[in-house]
């Protein structure tokens, strides 16, 4: 039978037998270790036969280590800490444990949302760089995807999420709205009948933005193609086309506090009714990396504060 090291010897029987040569008896390394006797006995005998040589002599009740056990503790040692650094610089590549935290963002969600969480894991984590990056739903989760960013922020209504790979944290829902220019007549005593605004000229978000996939899914509903005069890469500079009177468009209710006054805003109608749900999304295998931790609590702490304030 030949010797595999693998399964034979783990990293838990050299750290049991590493703690036994350093307090000297079983009773204390099981205290320290928060094991039972009996438990560190087994995996010392089963270490000793793994290594198919004698470790320990018995003085009594007494387990006393011979020499071949000082000779592989020094060897442990080693393997532990060459191990560690293996481990530390596996994150580094990972660009987990770095003090810095990437996160994705859609660009709505700058003007409150993120400000928020950024102040708020200022006072958590004050050593703690955050680099943001901004774009679409579809970028942000592919950039996850590959490695490059850590954790995003988007609307997950409009997108495929693996739950089983990836940890969602709901944050608020939104509703969307009909935003025309200031210059516009509209009937502004009810609801926005997208109907109405067939013969209106619209712009619109890229495909693959979170408010481009409600934006399609609404016309959709009112049975007709809306004349779209130009398509942008984000909601903001979207915003100031319609500002400037090019056309009408959809737009989450995130932006009304800085759009209000200058553009006009309609809630539609029930059957384009709609909303967006926005939540933090990781991978489900980094939960427990500290900066990520911080942000679910932050998160948690940040829709609890939207919902007493309804």
């Amino acid at each position: 039978m030949g010797f595999d090291i693998t399964s034979d010897i783990t990293f838990r029987k050299l750290s049991i037998f590493m703690t036994f040569m350093e307090k000297g008896n079983i009773a204390r390394t099981a205290e320290t270790l928060g094991l039972s006797g009996v438990s560190v006995h087994r995996a010392l005998h089963t270490l000793e036969e793994n290594v198919r040589c004698p470790l320990f002599t018995h003085k009594g009740r007494n387990l006393i280590a011979l020499p071949s056990a000082w000779t592989l503790l020094e060897y442990c040692q080693e393997v532990m800490q060459v191990m560690e650094r293996g481990l530390e610089e596996s994150r580094k590549v990972a660009g987990i444990g770095q003090g810095r935290l990437r996160v994705g963002t859609l660009y709505s969600l700058t003007l409150e949302t993120v400000p928020r969480l950024i102040m708020g894991m200022k006072l958590r984590r004050p050593d703690l760089e955050m680099d943001l990056t901004m774009g679409s739903n579809d970028t942000l989760l592919h950039m996850l995807d590959d490695g490059t960013l850590d954790a995003i922020l988007i609307s997950i209504s409009e997108s495929n999420i693996d739950r089983n790979s990836l940890e969602v944290l709901p944050l608020f829902h939104d509703d969307i709205f009909l935003a025309a220019p200031a210059s516009a007549t509209l009937n502004t005593s009810g609801l926005a009948n997208l109907r109405d605004y067939k013969d209106q000229k619209f712009v619109s978000l890229a495909e693959g933005f979170a408010t481009y996939a409600g934006f399609q899914e609404a016309f959709h509903i009112a049975g007709f193609e809306p004349e779209i005069v130009t398509r942008v890469n984000d909601i903001f500079s979207m915003l100031s086309l319609v500002q400037a009177g090019v056309g009408f468009t959809l737009m989450p209710g995130r932006m009304k506090k800085v759009y209000e006054n200058s553009v006009q805003l309609l809630k539609l109608a029930e059957p384009y009714q709609m909303q967006q749900l926005i939540a933090i999304v990781f991978a489900r295998n980094r939960e427990q990396d500290p900066s990520l931790r911080a942000l679910a609590a932050e998160g948690r702490m940040y829709a609890r504060s939207l919902q007493e304030s309804v």
